[in-house]
């Protein structure tokens, strides 16, 4: 019985989920893309604790935060903030905590590490993207 209510809740939170993604206000792009972290670009993608803007891909760019030796977080840099949406520029890394992205236009802010919220009018958080890391050199990025 326990097998149940286990695939039931499941059912449950997937669908309630889904529902939360369509109606991000970010639009979902769909994109594959390899960044090679020996490009001088990405070269502080090979610590721990760098970041880097991956641009061309995603709705304004795409920011990317290597937590560990094997994982890294990708977010799109379109503010979900009602008043940051339709502002020309992406969200900025903060000049003084790289671990906040600043939206210049509705001065909300977002954690880097996990993408919610840090302060400011927006009930979502960033939208992120899939961050594969083989090991390599190349850290791949997709959003089916």
């Amino acid at each position: 019985m326990k097998i149940y209510k286990f695939f039931f809740l499941f059912a449950i939170f997937t669908l309630f989920s889904c529902n939360v993604n369509k109606k991000h206000p970010v639009p979902h792009l769909s994109f594959d893309v390899d960044v090679n972290l020996n490009n001088p670009s990405y070269i502080e993608l090979q610590g721990i604790g760098g970041w880097a803007y991956v641009n061309g891909v995603g709705s304004k760019g795409i920011v990317v935060y290597r937590q560990s030796q094997q994982y890294f977080v990708a977010f799109d840099r379109h503010s979900p903030a009602p008043a940051g949406f339709d502002c020309q520029t992406g969200l900025e890394v903060d000049e003084e905590n790289f671990l906040i992205l600043n939206d210049p236009c509705s001065n909300a802010r977002f954690s880097l590490y996990d993408g919610s919220v840090l302060s400011g009018d927006s009930k979502f958080g960033l939208r992120s993207y899939v961050a594969e890391y083989s090991g390599s050199n190349i850290l791949r990025i997709y959003n089916p």
